[in-house]
Protein backbone atom coordinates (compact mmCIF):
# COMPACT_ATOMS: atom_id res chain seq x y z
CA UNK A 1 0.00 0.00 0.00
CA UNK A 2 1.62 4.04 -0.83
CA UNK A 3 0.68 6.57 0.94
CA UNK A 4 0.70 10.22 0.31
CA UNK A 5 1.46 13.21 3.03
CA UNK A 6 -0.49 16.01 2.82
CA UNK A 7 0.93 18.62 4.90
CA UNK A 8 -1.79 22.19 5.13
CA UNK A 9 -0.90 25.01 6.57
CA UNK A 10 -4.20 26.93 7.49
CA UNK A 11 -5.37 29.64 9.87
CA UNK A 12 -6.64 27.86 13.48
CA UNK A 13 -9.97 29.31 13.47
CA UNK A 14 -10.32 26.99 10.11
CA UNK A 15 -8.33 23.62 11.46
CA UNK A 16 -11.25 21.84 12.52
CA UNK A 17 -13.15 22.22 8.81
CA UNK A 18 -10.08 20.87 6.86
CA UNK A 19 -9.94 18.16 9.46
CA UNK A 20 -13.89 17.70 9.31
CA UNK A 21 -13.40 17.80 5.55
CA UNK A 22 -10.15 14.99 4.98
CA UNK A 23 -11.82 12.58 7.62
CA UNK A 24 -15.44 12.72 5.31
CA UNK A 25 -13.49 12.54 2.23
CA UNK A 26 -11.64 9.24 3.92
CA UNK A 27 -8.48 10.27 6.12
CA UNK A 28 -8.42 8.47 9.30
CA UNK A 29 -6.43 10.72 11.22
CA UNK A 30 -4.48 13.84 11.50
CA UNK A 31 -1.17 15.38 13.57
CA UNK A 32 -1.83 19.30 14.20
CA UNK A 33 1.02 21.85 14.82
CA UNK A 34 -0.15 24.28 17.07
CA UNK A 35 0.94 28.14 16.74
CA UNK A 36 2.94 28.35 13.24
CA UNK A 37 3.52 31.56 11.66
CA UNK A 38 4.11 31.84 8.23
CA UNK A 39 3.92 34.86 5.87
CA UNK A 40 2.74 35.23 2.48
CA UNK A 41 3.23 38.10 -0.14
CA UNK A 42 2.72 40.78 2.16
CA UNK A 43 4.99 40.34 5.30
CA UNK A 44 3.09 40.96 8.92
CA UNK A 45 1.38 44.12 10.02
CA UNK A 46 2.68 44.95 13.63
CA UNK A 47 1.58 47.58 16.01
CA UNK A 48 4.58 48.26 18.66
CA UNK A 49 6.30 44.72 18.19
CA UNK A 50 3.17 42.70 17.89
CA UNK A 51 2.00 40.60 14.95
CA UNK A 52 -1.66 42.08 14.09
CA UNK A 53 -2.61 38.40 12.84
CA UNK A 54 -3.77 35.47 14.07
CA UNK A 55 -2.15 31.49 14.64
CA UNK A 56 -1.79 29.07 12.18
CA UNK A 57 -1.39 25.32 12.71
CA UNK A 58 0.34 22.75 10.29
CA UNK A 59 -2.04 19.45 9.81
CA UNK A 60 -0.41 17.11 8.74
CA UNK A 61 -2.57 13.65 7.21
CA UNK A 62 -1.16 10.50 6.23
CA UNK A 63 -3.50 8.86 3.37
CA UNK A 64 -3.64 6.61 0.81
CA UNK A 65 -2.63 7.50 -2.55
CA UNK A 66 -5.60 6.41 -4.41
CA UNK A 67 -7.82 8.85 -2.12
CA UNK A 68 -4.71 11.41 -1.60
CA UNK A 69 -6.45 14.00 -4.65
CA UNK A 70 -10.02 13.63 -3.41
CA UNK A 71 -8.28 14.63 0.17
CA UNK A 72 -6.67 17.72 -0.65
CA UNK A 73 -9.32 19.06 -2.92
CA UNK A 74 -11.86 18.54 0.17
CA UNK A 75 -9.58 20.17 2.61
CA UNK A 76 -8.73 23.24 0.02
CA UNK A 77 -12.72 24.30 -0.41
CA UNK A 78 -13.18 23.74 3.49
CA UNK A 79 -10.23 26.02 4.21
CA UNK A 80 -10.83 28.28 1.23
CA UNK A 81 -7.46 28.39 -0.13
CA UNK A 82 -8.44 29.41 -3.63
CA UNK A 83 -11.22 31.67 -2.51
CA UNK A 84 -9.57 34.14 0.13
CA UNK A 85 -5.87 35.34 0.03
CA UNK A 86 -4.09 33.94 3.38
CA UNK A 87 -6.24 31.23 3.95
CA UNK A 88 -4.05 28.67 3.76
CA UNK A 89 -1.93 26.40 1.53
CA UNK A 90 -1.79 22.64 1.35
CA UNK A 91 1.54 20.11 -0.53
CA UNK A 92 1.23 16.42 -1.35
CA UNK A 93 4.22 14.56 -0.80
CA UNK A 94 5.33 10.90 -1.73
CA UNK A 95 5.44 8.65 0.83
CA UNK A 96 8.83 6.29 -0.28
CA UNK A 97 7.42 4.06 3.00
CA UNK A 98 5.47 4.39 6.73
CA UNK A 99 5.18 2.30 10.00
CA UNK A 100 2.68 1.96 12.54
CA UNK A 101 -0.51 2.42 10.74
CA UNK A 102 -1.18 -1.22 11.46
CA UNK A 103 -4.29 -0.33 13.30
CA UNK A 104 -5.76 1.91 9.99
CA UNK A 105 -4.51 -0.71 7.31
CA UNK A 106 -7.70 -2.75 7.45
CA UNK A 107 -10.17 0.49 7.45
CA UNK A 108 -8.11 2.11 4.28
CA UNK A 109 -8.78 -1.24 2.09
CA UNK A 110 -12.04 -1.50 2.49
CA UNK A 111 -12.67 2.19 1.89
CA UNK A 112 -10.58 2.07 -1.28
CA UNK A 113 -11.67 -1.26 -2.14
CA UNK A 114 -15.09 0.85 -2.83
CA UNK A 115 -13.37 3.36 -4.88
CA UNK A 116 -10.86 0.74 -7.24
Amino acid sequence: MKFKLILAMVQDTRTDDITDAARASGATGCTVVTNARGEGLKPATTFLGLTLEGQSDIVLFLVEEHLSRSILEAISEAGRFEAEPGAGVAILIDIEDAVGLGSQIQKIEDEIEDEL
